[in-house]
């Protein structure tokens, strides 16, 4: 019997793709199609920008891509170096937008008063294009890195906030109710009714802001003129007209926008339970 079970088991790979199969090959067709078209598109002339194919023909490129650990010193170095210093800096600027933002959108979900007060200047403030930031940044703070950073937190600090104010004012009034009966503390209340009624709306502002954190990189670094991150490196190849360069570091930044969003969207599946 054991004989005979272990003739019918499956093998390894047979089983991860009976359970995994399903999930990864639409995105792979997906993926491969979407490489098609662009290397057909390119080699038909229809458009200058160059086909997926050059960057593994171009030599540069090719270096950059298949090593991307290099160090030469200054700004010669690899993508991955140029990446994780662009990493630090969203950090930076992302952390601030999620203190600032979610105690701000606490305090103004729980009183009206401040948030008639406070509404008009923060939708009129998160209009404003995060390149809009750039020069006053630059005129309002002591450097570059400041600026930066605070480039990086107002892009990312709305969708935080807003979430977090309408999370609060979401809390079913049953639950309020029940809080006065029994004269819930008002820290008790916090941690006990308001944070968890809220933590769905706040994880969704903190994953819409992730992206927009990293979409803004480009625009901080653009400010930082000089200096190791990927952002930099985009403008400075694009300068240079190293197109296949340009395009590598565009993968690179959704590649890296990819695993951040799912990070974010993992940490809520840790912290928030499934309702």
């Amino acid at each position: 019997m054991v004989a005979q079970s272990q003739r019918l088991s499956p093998p390894p790979f047979q089983r991860w793709w009976q359970t995994y199969g399903p999930q990864v090959l639409p995105p792979l067709i997906g993926i491969a199609a979407f490489l098609a078209l662009w290397q057909g598109v390119s080699s038909s002339g229809l458009t200058r920008l160059p086909a997926p194919s050059t960057l593994f023909t171009d030599e540069d490129t090719r270096t950059l891509l298949l090593n991307p650990f290099f160090d030469k010193g200054g700004l010669d170095k690899g993508l991955f170096w140029q990446t994780l210093a662009s990493l630090t800096r969203v950090a930076k600027g992302y952390l601030a937008a999620a203190v600032v933002g979610i105690s701000l959108g606490i305090l103004v979900g729980v009183n009206r008063i401040i948030n008639r007060a406070l509404d008009p200047i923060f939708q009129f403030l998160r209009m404003i294009a995060p390149l809009a930031w750039v020069p006053i940044t630059l005129i309002a703070l002591p450097n570059v890195q400041m600026a930066a950073t605070f480039v990086i937190f107002i892009t990312s600090v709305w969708p935080i906030l807003i979430n977090t104010t309408v999370g609060v004012q979401q809390i079913p009034q049953d639950y309020k109710n029940v809080a006065l009966v029994l004269q819930i503390s008002p820290r008790k209340y916090f941690f006990k009714i308001l944070l968890p009624a809220a933590l769905p709306y706040i994880f969704t502002g903190l994953r819409i802001a992730i992206g927009l954190a990293w979409l803004a990189i480009i625009a901080a670094e653009i400010v930082m003129s000089g200096v190791v991150g990927i952002g930099f490196f985009i403008w400075d190849a694009y300068q240079q007209n190293y197109v296949s360069e340009v395009i590598l570091a565009v993968i690179y930044i959704g590649a890296v926008g990819l695993i951040l969003d799912r990070l974010v969207a993992w940490v809520q599946r840790l912290i928030v339970p499934e309702q």
